[in-house]
């Protein structure tokens, strides 16, 4: 190594063999001067992929989106400033998430810094807490070469293990920025100059099933003898098999989200969990004495302020014991895989007697009543209306897709309005919970993933990430964007603020109405846009995008306030039909045989 440059371009190629050894495949870049280093580093390496961004807030959501595809780390990289600082959106999420990311920020040398130098900010722990390690390793010196490959491993581990997560690497690099690596540097060998053996991350963390110890097994076990027991399961809940094992083993309604991947037809599936205990009568007569949570919660408040309620004996098995109670009221948090539990409990427990099905039939009944309804509102619209899109997008998603859901009111309804289906894995950035950058995940997810991928995102998302769209007609993603274009903030006018406030001023603060042309949007990025009229027209939409590949446009208009009836008529039907059903066949006493089951807490 000739000089600083050379040292820096060494240095830069060890880490990026390194990550290769590890399994990093993807890196995304924003272009910049202070990184040249490293991106002449990752673009000279074969095997990568490098995903060129022009704006670094939606790089860092784009590899975001490749990790959460793949369940690898993606590298974002960026150069030094107010640049570094637009990743902090996706390492927030990718924090809360679980996603393991890789930010590697650009900087400038130590005597740059406190003296006015131009794009110099203080970027050691620049995203604080939220993230898993972070390390300033200084400017590259060739006395230090040993430690680079350790640093690189280092990081990729602390992505993965023993909690998924971003990892900060901030870069100091000084001028000249181009310089000649050591032919060695990217020549992958097994002892370096030394003697000592070259690290390979890895992680020492149980990458298989693993169910909970024996004695909190057996504590659940015990639990599980209950009669009136429900299984809640959220993303992360592992294999569905397991959780309808389990399910019709105990007699137990499975009140799957989405994003679980457990939603599927089954004797024991209820999607419309949402609707039904919006029904009084049936929430009073459904309360549960146990309940087994899976995996991360679903969206809907209605669901958990019934499970808060329900003064049920609460327990949450969670991959990465994460503590998820905000309602305080878990009796237990285990950590362990979710599945394997479930698998372990069901060949302790063994098959009910058929006279104990009386407890999931009744949720059943009411799972079949509340479809008919939901099916039978919407078909009542010809125009498209937001629930029947939902419903619409999750049908014609065809078999191995992926569908990427926005938050705000997407998630919600494609949760409460989606139907049961096999073979489409759902996605959403439920971290933090924001909207920012959902277009720039889903095309990280589209080009992690080997099968078609959709999203459906509201107008306001789609605005808040319109830069997503930079390149996308080239980058080879499969994508279809199914937009919703309501003109405005949709959700807030579920709020009591619609109500609250004069129309003039929730318009100015709340809905925010936009005004802009989304399809005339898309079609400057290059991007087909299909806009169907009707309702029946949406899901063969959907379909047709999909199936033609590439990156395309879904524009669906709907209204507001048309919205808000839509939902609330939903709400009326599926009540209505409830009440018919308990009329006709009063099944259960409410809260019977409640309190002794009650009185057990872990």
């Amino acid at each position: 190594m000739n000089g600083p440059a050379d040292v820096a371009a060494t240095f830069c190629a060890t880490l990026v063999e390194e990550w290769q050894r590890a399994g990093v495949t993807d890196v995304v870049l924003s272009p910049g001067s202070r990184s040249t280093p490293l991106a002449l580093a990752v673009a000279g390496a074969p095997g990568v992929r490098v995903h060129v961004h022009h704006d670094e807030r939606s790089a860092g959501f784009l590899a975001l989106g490749l990790g959460l595809a793949t369940g690898r780390p993606a590298v974002v990289l960026t150069t030094s400033g107010t640049a570094a600082v637009e990743l902090h959106p996706a390492v927030v999420e990718a924090h809360h998430a679980r996603v393991p990311l890789l930010a590697v920020t650009a900087d400038r040398p130590p005597e740059l810094l406190d003296v006015g130098a131009p794009q110099t900010i203080d970027q050691s722990h620049l995203f604080g807490d939220a993230v898993r390690w972070h390390a300033s390793p200084g400017v590259p010196d060739a006395v230090t070469r040993h430690t680079w490959a350790h640093l690189a491993a280092r990081a990729v581990t602390a992505a993965l293990a023993p909690v998924p997560g971003p990892v900060h690497l901030n870069l100091a690099f000084r001028e000249p920025l181009v310089g000649d690596a050591e032919a060695t540097a990217t020549t992958s060998t097994s002892t370096p100059a030394g003697g000592r053996p070259r690290p390979t991350a890895g992680v020492a963390w149980p990458a298989g099933a693993f169910p909970a110890d024996a004695d909190t097994m057996a504590e659940l076990a015990a639990l599980a003898g209950t009669e009136r027991g429900v299984i809640v399961a959220g993303a992360g809940s592992g294999d569905p098999d397991a959780l309808h094992g389990l399910a019709e083993t105990l007699g137990w309604p499975l009140l799957a989200d989405p994003r679980s991947g457990a939603r599927r037809p089954g004797p024991a599936t209820v999607a419309a969990a949402d609707a039904i205990l919006r029904h009084a009568g049936s929430a009073r007569r459904l309360r549960p004495d146990v309940v087994l949570r899976l995996g991360d919660p679903p969206a809907s408040k209605v669901l958990a302020g019934w499970l808060a309620g329900s003064d049920a004996t609460s327990v949450l098995v969670h991959r990465f014991g994460a503590w998820i109670d905000p309602d305080h009221t878990l009796a237990r948090i285990v950590a362990a895989d979710p599945a394997a539990c479930c698998a372990a409990l069901a060949e302790s427990a063994g098959r009910r007697p058929g006279e104990d099905r009386a407890w999931l039939g009744a949720w059943t009944r009411r799972e079949s009543a509340a479809q008919g309804a939901i099916e039978a509102v919407l078909a009542g619209h010809p125009e498209p209306t937001e629930p029947g899109v939902a419903r619409s997008v999750v049908a014609a998603s065809p078999p191995g897709s992926t569908l990427v859901v926005s938050s705000s009111m997407p998630v919600r309804d494609v949760e409460w309005f989606g139907s049961p289906r096999e073979g489409l894995r759902v996605l959403s950035n439920r971290g933090a919970n924001g909207i920012d950058g959902v277009t720039s995940t889903a095309v990280g997810v589209a080009l992690g993933s080997d099968a078609p991928t959709a999203a459906l995102i509201g107008d306001v998302a789609f605005l808040h990430d319109t830069n997503g769209m930079l390149g996308l007609a080239r980058r080879g993603a499969d994508l279809t964007l199914v937009v919703i274009d309501n003109d405005g903030g949709g959700i807030f006018s579920f709020l009591a603020q619609r109500a609250q406030l004069g129309e003039e001023r929730f318009e100015q603060l709340f809905a925010t109405p936009h005004g802009v042309d989304l399809a005339a949007l898309a079609s400057v990025h290059g991007v087909a846009v299909d806009e169907p009229a009707t309702s029946a027209e949406v899901g063969p939409a959907v379909a047709a995008a999909m199936a033609a590949g590439g990156a395309r446009v879904v524009l669906v208009r709907t209204d507001r306030d048309a919205n808000v009836a839509v939902h609330a008529e939903i709400t009326t039907a599926v009540g209505a039909a409830l009440e018919g059903l308990d009329e006709a066949a009063p099944d259960l006493q409410s809260g019977a045989g409640a309190e002794d089951s009650r009185s057990r807490r872990l």
